[in-house]
């Protein structure tokens, strides 16, 4: 099962994502999700395996510039996970389906991503699920 996260859910989305993005704290990520859970123009999706959450994704409405894409606004999935012990069972293609569906329904005729340079299994992900890379950059930046 699929459900579309609410507010009540930012502890569970949160969980989940401190193990994709390891950067920031429980509850950096927490307060993160329960203000973009309110907006028109991001969605997260959490996935269950008998009422256990395994996984979730998050998408937005990009209207700035989007690399490759040629419409705006466009559907973009800011990040996607599955436990490890779930993985290879599909999960993340349906978590990548239902933003696909939210996109579409919000008028989006295109729907992107990103992925680090390095991450081969989340560049071989995006390919598999009919993903076309459309640039490959590095990004700099330095404080002044």
């Amino acid at each position: 099962m699929i459900k579309t996260a609410t507010n009540k859910d930012c502890g569970i989305l949160a969980a989940l994502a401190v193990q994709l993005w390891d950067n920031a704290s429980l509850a950096e990520l927490e307060e993160e999700f329960s203000k973009l859970i309110t907006g028109e123009n991001e969605v997260c999706f959490i996935k269950y395996s008998e009422d256990i959450p395994i996984g979730f994704a998050q998408c937005s409405l990009r209207t700035d510039y989007v690399e490759g894409a040629e419409s705006s606004p466009v559907g973009y999935l800011e990040g996607v996970f599955v436990k490890e012990e779930y993985r290879n069972k599909g999960y993340a293609k349906e978590l990548l389906m239902a933003c696909e569906k939210w996109a579409k329904n919000k008028g989006c005729i295109e729907f992107a991503s990103d992925c680090e340079l390095t991450n081969v299994n989340s560049l071989k992900f995006h390919l598999a699920m009919g993903f076309d890379e459309a640039n490959r950059i590095i990004c700099f930046r330095k404080n002044i």
